[in-house]
């Protein structure tokens, strides 16, 4: 049968002035076809050609053919972009002439015109490919990633009490704990990762941030960019409250502990009131 909102392998049954006509191999005649419409059908294509094509409705919610693979197909997930917000929901660009339909209950957030979330395909109770954000349920825990792997995912929800959700390869499901979201981050954002552990039911607990010793490394960096900045002063150390070190350096407390141990091993910067200098 033909397959709304998928890839499939259909023959063409018809050559017409409109496009050819398609359907599954072994059709009957009562069964109805599908247009390929004639700008879209490969040179030289012959009744009996089988052609790879995605299904979807037209402008007139008939059913209709492309040799165009959109953005997202039937149960997957992928980031696109809102072209229009509306009375009734918003429209997404997937590649296709017609926009996704994004309808207000499916919407997870405010969304911004021009911005890209992340969307999964659909059908809905009419019959109509829709897009929604509420892609949880989407998403797979078996990965073939562990500890230590680094991965790439996109953020589609944030969460204050539990940190940021993540869809691992548009596919995994992952989370980047409230501790380990350093950073201003929005839903949408494609950010690399480091698995931090493979939970037992296959879910990603993911960081942001690189081991410690490697950290280390690039935050002690980081410190004597900024002290060269500041003129080779900077007004924190030990006691200096995690905000303030957040909101001067974008790293937590013990990260900035460990660099500046690191730095004065190293001879590189001193103590003096209140703060750390450049020797």
């Amino acid at each position: 049968m033909i397959e709304l909102g998928r890839m499939q392998k259909l023959e063409v049954k018809r050559d017409t002035s409109v496009g050819v006509f398609l359907n599954v191999e072994n059709s009957k005649e009562s069964d109805k076809d599908v247009l390929l419409p004639k700008k879209e059908v490969p040179e030289g294509t012959e009744v009996g050609d089988v052609l790879e094509v995605f299904i979807y409705r037209d402008f007139k919610e008939r059913l209709i053919a492309t040799t165009r693979r959109p953005k997202v197909v039937l149960g997957e997930v992928g980031l696109l972009k809102v072209v229009d917000i509306t009375k009734i929901g918003a429209f997404l660009d997937w590649g296709l002439e017609k926009d996704l339909f994004l309808p207000f209950k499916e919407q997870s957030m405010k969304l911004e015109k021009g911005r890209e979330y992340l969307i999964g395909l659909y059908i809905d109770k009419s019959d109509r490919l829709c897009g929604t954000m509420k892609i949880k349920d989407f998403l797979e825990s078996g990965s073939p990633y562990k500890e230590g792997d680094w991965v790439k995912g996109t953020i589609y929800s944030i969460n204050d009490e539990f940190g940021a959700f993540v869809a691992v390869d548009n596919k995994y499901e992952g989370l980047i704990p409230k501790k380990e979201l350093i950073g201003v981050y929005v839903p949408g954002e494609v950010v690399d990762l480091r698995v931090t552990n493979v939970k037992e039911d296959g879910k990603l607990d993911l960081s942001l941030r690189d081991k410690f010793y490697i950290e280390m490394e690039d935050d002690a960096e980081y410190i004597l960019n900024k002290l060269e900045e500041k003129g080779g002063v900077l007004m924190l150390n030990d006691y200096s409250s995690p905000k303030l070190i957040r909101k001067e350096l974008n790293m937590s407390k013990s990260a900035f502990k460990r660099a500046v141990g690191r730095l004065l091993k190293m001879g590189k910067i001193e103590f003096i009131e209140d703060g750390i200098k450049l020797r």
